[in-house]
């Protein structure tokens, strides 16, 4: 009987998961699966498979996650991502290498030495907008991201990106005007897609932050959008999980705010049969 591991952290008490209703479609299948926290002391040869699910504080230790992945990479187990490609997508940059490839992408300027003064007003110069958002190349949970307005001082922002490098972008008013969409595809193939509208006077589309989470209809150019920004993605199979980010713009089009290939909450409750696939299409890799 295969043997599963999903990669999380210590403790998961303040974060909303889902990856446990993938348990049982996998035990159909006949694998066994264990939450294994990424800072353990693990054997790895004992899984077939390690596939990274929720170690969302790896952004406090970037470095020694790489580690942690590499030896990983080095045992018997398959881990899914493969770490190339969580390697690329662990800093925002991959946005740069989207925009090369034709994909639209949520305008972005770049603070690789951290964020100052001058970046934040070149951005509000650059785009004539009311607000930026600010935050690290290296982020999860939307943790050290900032929302700042044309009159903000960015005390704040500027005091904890200082040291980071960083990144600055418009605020898209459709955030909270309509909601940001997240497309999920296993195997390649689009499996569902939900709508995260952030609580009142909030941002941030998390439940964590109070975002609220609905199943949707994807439209045939979000769909567009999704496949083209996974035909991007320097690999030269389909993934067993990816989540694409996306936002209408104020012209109508749609554009990627973030491509999520490490560690995406999936929405499996969102999605009838859902969970089915993901499990089916990690039987078919490992086998």
């Amino acid at each position: 009987m295969p043997t599963c591991a999903f990669l999380t952290t210590d403790d998961l008490d303040a974060f909303v998961t889902y990856d446990a209703e993938a348990v049982a479609p996998l035990a159909a299948l006949g694998w066994t699966v264990e939450d294994v926290a990424w800072r353990a002391e693990a054997d790895w040869d004992a899984y077939d498979a390690v596939v990274v699910r929720s170690p969302w504080d790896y952004q406090d230790a970037p470095d020694h996650f790489l580690e942690v992945l590499g030896a990983i990479d080095r045992s018997s187990a398959r881990l899914e991502n493969p770490l190339p490609v969580i390697r690329w997508n662990l800093r925002k940059t991959y946005l740069r290498d989207l925009e090369r490839a034709g994909v639209p992408v949520v305008p972005t300027r770049w603070a690789e030495d951290g964020l100052t003064a001058g970046t934040l007003a070149a951005a509000f110069r650059q785009w004539d907008v009311a607000g930026v958002v600010a935050k690290p190349i290296v982020s999860a949970n939307a943790d050290g991201t900032f929302r700042l307005g044309a009159e903000a001082d960015g005390v704040e922002a500027l005091s904890a990106l200082a040291d980071r490098p960083s990144l600055v972008q418009p605020f898209v008013p459709a955030v909270v005007e309509e909601g940001e969409y997240s497309v999920f595809a296993f195997g390649g193939a689009v499996s569902h897609a939900i709508l995260k509208t952030p609580a009142a006077g909030d941002f941030r589309v998390q439940e964590e932050h109070g975002g609220v989470i609905r199943g949707v209809e994807p439209e045939p150019a979000l769909l567009d959008l999704t496949h083209r920004a996974l035909a991007a993605v320097p690999h030269d199979r389909p993934l067993l999980y990816a989540r694409v980010d996306a936002v209408r713009m104020p012209d109508g089009a749609w554009a990627v705010m973030e491509l999520e290939l490490i560690e995406p909450s999936l929405y499996f409750s969102y999605s009838e049969g859902s969970a089915a696939r993901f499990a089916a299409v990690l039987d078919a890799l490992c086998r």
